[in-house]
């Protein structure tokens, strides 16, 4: 027989998995409204700032609603910042795609990862640092995705991984999930990553000028990161 607690540990794995298919699916909605180039910046803003809720602070509010709420709420920010990070790539591909020395490839290709690195975390940054710029969120991207190289390697063979399992045994499942797994890869880093960040002292953070503190966590609003969900703790 099953006990209490097992079926509770049950549902909450449910939910979460629930929650996370969900997320998946308004971000695939947000991002073919927009057309693409004006959704996906937006949708993974979303996501990234409701994981972030979730997983760090351990919030759980109406999931289509937060979701839009933050989408709109930082429509521009995050348009320019995956504009910035689709010409950053495209030029990258063209270079691999464009050359026949291996020397450039291989340059090229560190160029990539460290792209995807960058892009991996930066709407996390966004939503859950207080850094006024683009320039200021691409670096702290950077300096958490390379400054905690070994959770961020462990995240990505995690996801591999996982899709692959799903690619192979249950590929509507791989559909269902979709972005939800990387974003959860990423969501578990960080974590402890902002953990961390917020015992070091401010002085050593606010390197970004006009940054409130770099590892300060934003504090919740109607049209700020966390929309719709409860002050963040500090």
């Amino acid at each position: 027989m099953f006990s209490f607690q097992t079926f509770v540990r049950v549902n909450t794995v449910l939910a979460g998995a629930y929650r996370l298919a969900y997320l998946n699916l308004l971000w695939v909605v947000t991002t073919v409204l927009g057309l693409g180039l004006f959704g996906v910046g937006p949708a993974s803003y979303a996501l990234a700032a409701y994981v972030d809720g979730w997983f760090r602070l351990g919030l759980e509010p109406p999931v289509a609603r937060t979701f839009f709420a933050a989408a709109l709420g930082r429509f521009w920010p995050s348009v320019l910042t995956s504009w910035i990070y689709l010409a950053a790539g495209a030029v990258v591909v063209v270079n691999i795609v464009g050359t026949e020395s291996w020397a450039v490839r291989v340059l090229n290709l560190g160029a990539l990862a460290v792209l995807a690195v960058s892009l991996s975390y930066v709407y996390s940054v966004m939503a859950a640092l207080d850094l006024p710029t683009i320039r200021g969120r691409v670096a702290a991207s950077l300096m958490i995705g390379f400054g905690s190289l070994h959770l961020t390697v462990l995240g990505a063979l995690v996801v591999g991984l996982v899709v692959s399992v799903l690619y192979g045994y249950a590929l509507p499942l791989l559909a269902l999930f979709g972005v939800g797994i990387p974003a959860a890869a990423v969501g578990a880093v960080t974590r402890y990553v902002y953990r961390d960040l917020a015992q070091v002292p401010d002085q050593a953070l606010a390197t970004e000028p006009g940054a409130v503190a770099a590892g300060t966590t934003r504090a919740a609003a109607s049209h700020e990161p966390h929309a719709g969900l409860p002050a963040a703790s500090r």
